[in-house]
């Protein structure tokens, strides 16, 4: 299960505008230096392990294919890092110039633009006041991510969800293992899409599989050259 935290709005008596973007600022450097301890203290676990190879890289999600299309959301960007722990990664994710207090859902997927290919929900980033989120996951996100399913196919599959227009397979397809290398932020909600003016188009790309479009992406990387696999946790890339 990933590990994560988020900034949500909660009720408040009403302020002066200066003083609620200071307050977001100010919480935002507060739980960043908070995530800076959190990964020290993960940083001195590996270091006290000789074997393990660390590692970090950092990269950019940029304004995705269906917010450029829809003319939406032109601010909008996502700044990844991630750091190898050896036999974990730990990913941080900060996102800026999206609408205040919305819910987003955050995959891991094998292609930057539709259809994704294969992909792996990782939770939600909700964002503040101010349109700005942050999310912190704890998995595997580097040269060593893949999705498998051993033949044959056909394995029961348990349906959670079997409403339209997305309702959960009952069994699965069968794989070879298949690198995911790519990242997606969508909306959790077409109606929120709408509201911040892009397309209202209902996606799988939520818990309900009920989502809106996606917002952001790796898609300037290549295909076949997503930018996890530049984080290579084994001698030799093997």
């Amino acid at each position: 299960m990933p590990l994560t935290c988020s900034l949500k709005t909660r009720k408040r008596l009403p302020m002066p505008s200066w003083t609620r973007r200071a307050l977001g600022s100010w919480r935002l450097v507060g739980l960043l230096a908070l995530v800076g301890l959190f990964l020290g203290g993960l940083e001195e676990t590996a270091a006290a392990r000789p074997n393990l190879l660390q590692q970090t890289i950092t990269f950019d999600m940029v304004r995705s294919a269906a917010a450029e299309n829809g003319n939406c959301l032109s601010d909008a960007i996502g700044h990844v890092t991630v750091t190898s722990l050896g036999p974990v990664e730990v990913m941080n994710v900060v996102v800026t110039g999206l609408p205040p207090n919305t819910e987003f859902d955050f995959f891991v997927i094998q292609l930057p633009n539709a259809p994704f290919g294969l992909a792996w929900y990782q939770g939600d980033i909700d964002t503040n006041g101010e349109g700005v989120g942050h999310q912190m996951f704890i998995g595997r996100f580097s040269i060593e991510t893949f999705i498998v399913a051993q033949p044959p196919g056909g394995q029961p599959a348990p349906v959670v969800h079997d409403q339209l227009p997305f309702p959960d397979a009952s069994t699965n397809p069968a794989t070879e293992p298949i690198h995911t290398f790519h990242l997606g932020l969508w909306f959790g909600s077409p109606d929120a899409a709408a509201e911040a003016g892009c397309p209202n188009t209902v996606t799988r790309f939520n818990g309900e599989h009920n989502a809106g479009i996606q917002v952001l992406s790796t898609r300037t990387f290549p295909d076949l050259e997503g930018p996890l696999r530049q984080l290579v946790t084994t001698a030799g890339g093997q």
